[in-house]
């Protein structure tokens, strides 16, 4: 091959030479400075077999590996069309930049989507366009079975853990919840004194590996659990079922991140890696889950309770509707996390191919808790690339009451979207344990930016409502969501799915659609 002659020529003749023109005039010894390494280097790629093209191409197959190392980047900066990114493309990036800095959020020259697009999404306006009060912009937390009902946002931190982002990162966030007056989300990482250290609002996340509230073990530990639920600015608790980036599989946290921090705050060995469970061991069933719910509205002095799950089998979900009905234990509310939900690790497959998205998943919850009558006893939490107050508006119209947004605080506070999260690596220090990495995130400057993504976002979301001729979210439905199909036309949402009626499964004319996961589902098992 001519790359290996090169290196044959290079070093088993130009070195000898170099060496023997060097004798007659010192200053060639200077070309020794390139061909020994030169030589060294492919000698050492043809004796290893690790890498083929190494082997095949001595040296100069290092600067494959090189160029394969920065693609990302390139792809990023050089490659991708404004609307070509993912999982976040540029123009919703730069949307979120704009609202957390403060400038200007507006666009010149008209739309840069494709809006013939299969897929496309929008909405109706109205020639009678409201104004929407700024009460719109929150909602109360709490069942009939709560005690300590909460005023929360409609726009709230996602779940997040400290271990997954930087001690700097959480501050920031939690900071701009304070300034905000909306809620954090823990994450399963545990509730750890970043995320107490600004004051702002908590919603602690209660995970299979229990962190936070877990014995040596591994179980959970009631008495842990009560002494920092009944903290005031815990104001809910989320018990995690599942996640949409990966679905029946336990958290992960790479033992690069695992300081000795992390190890003291989730009581977990140092510098291992961190996976949870896929299931919980404080309960079994739909049924147990229920009886789970109540047990920490009890020991929480009546703090709202609620789960966290993907759906995956229908009939799961359906199985806790009936368990509801028997046991008269109701949630206070249910997240619904999509399958393109984020996270900072995950195997590829389950992030990929496990399951079901967001807009899908609202409608069947929506439907199960119709037709089983209890949609008015809870609130629908929902989260999975919610950016934007139109992403707002489309989750309220299929069902939603409030909206959880995870990456987009991310890049509020500084995030670059570089794919680093898992190798502790992250430039931006966001997603990082690295101590001198995560000191670049300015927890003041960054709280504010927070703050003002925030308020800008409900903002869009309350512009948008009003265009559409609402004034309240309650008047959303899914016709007023239109999505364009293969067939060259538009449809709305409440043409391509069917929608149940008030006690629509408790009759005995269960529409065909529902019927067979409705009989497979229930109350004692999953």
């Amino acid at each position: 091959m001519i790359v290996r002659r090169l290196y044959y020529i290079l070093s088993y003749v130009c070195l000898p030479l170099t060496l023997l023109w060097g004798y007659f005039w010192p200053p060639a010894y200077w070309l020794l400075v390139i061909l020994v390494p030169y030589a060294v280097i492919g000698l050492y790629d043809m004796l290893t077999t690790k890498h083929n093209v190494l082997n095949n191409y001595p040296v100069l197959g290092h600067f494959r590996y090189m160029l394969e190392f920065v693609s990302p980047e390139i792809r990023q900066y050089f490659v991708e069309t404004n609307e070509s990114g993912r999982p976040f493309n540029r123009i919703i990036r730069g949307l979120v930049y704009s609202r957390a800095k403060g400038q200007v959020d507006t666009q010149a020259f008209g739309t840069q989507y494709d809006i013939m697009t299969v897929g496309y999404h929008r909405a109706n306006h109205s020639l009678a366009p409201k104004d929407v009060p700024e009460s719109e912009e929150r909602v109360t937390l709490g069942g009939p079975q709560c005690k300590q009902p909460y005023s929360a946002s409609r726009l709230n931190v996602s779940a997040m853990s400290f271990g997954a982002l930087s001690a700097n990162a959480i501050r920031a966030l939690n900071g701009g919840a304070k300034d905000g007056g909306f809620a954090h989300n823990t994450g399963e990482g545990g509730l750890s004194p970043h995320h107490l250290a600004e004051g702002g609002d908590i919603i602690w996340q209660i995970g299979t590996g229990y962190f936070g509230c877990r014995t040596h073990e591994g179980a959970f530990d009631k008495d842990k659990f009560a002494e920092k639920a009944r903290n005031p600015v815990v104001k809910a608790i989320e018990i995690k079922l599942s996640q949409g980036a990966k679905p029946s599989h336990g958290g992960v946290l790479p033992a690069a991140k695992v300081d000795q921090e992390i190890a003291d705050i989730r009581g977990v060995p140092l510098h291992q890696d961190v996976i949870s469970p896929p299931i919980h061991s404080a309960f079994d069933g739909p049924t147990g889950l229920l009886e789970f719910v109540q047990h920490l509205r009890d020991m929480s002095d009546g703090k709202p309770i609620g789960f966290k799950l993907c759906i995956g089998r229908p009939s799961e979900f359906m199985a806790i509707c009936k368990a509801m009905l028997e046991t008269e234990i109701l949630p206070d509310f249910i997240t619904i996390d999509g399958s393109e939900g984020g996270t900072g690790a995950a195997p590829v497959e389950f992030t990929n191919r496990l399951g079901m998205p967001l807009n899908e998943a609202l409608i069947f919850v929506n439907n199960c808790l119709r037709g089983v009558g209890l949609r008015d006893k809870m609130r629908i939490i929902c989260s999975g690339k919610v950016a934007t107050g139109y992403d707002m508006v489309e989750k309220f119209a299929l069902g939603a009451d409030m909206c959880n947004a995870a990456r987009a605080m991310m890049f509020a506070v500084g995030c670059i979207q570089a794919l680093h999260c898992n190798t502790n690596r992250c430039p931006s220090g966001v997603a990082t344990q690295d101590p001198v990495r995560g000191r670049a995130v300015n927890v003041p400057q960054k709280r504010q930016r927070v703050h003002r993504y925030h308020d800008a976002t409900l903002e869009s979301f309350r512009e948008l409502l009003g265009a559409m001729g609402k004034s309240t979210v309650s008047e959303l439905r899914p016709s007023d969501i239109r999505r364009r199909t293969a067939d060259e036309r538009e449809h709305s949402y409440g043409e391509l799915y069917t929608f149940l009626e008030e006690g629509a499964l408790l009759t005995e004319s269960i529409p065909a659609e529902f019927k067979a996961d409705w009989d497979l589902a229930q109350a004692s098992r999953f």
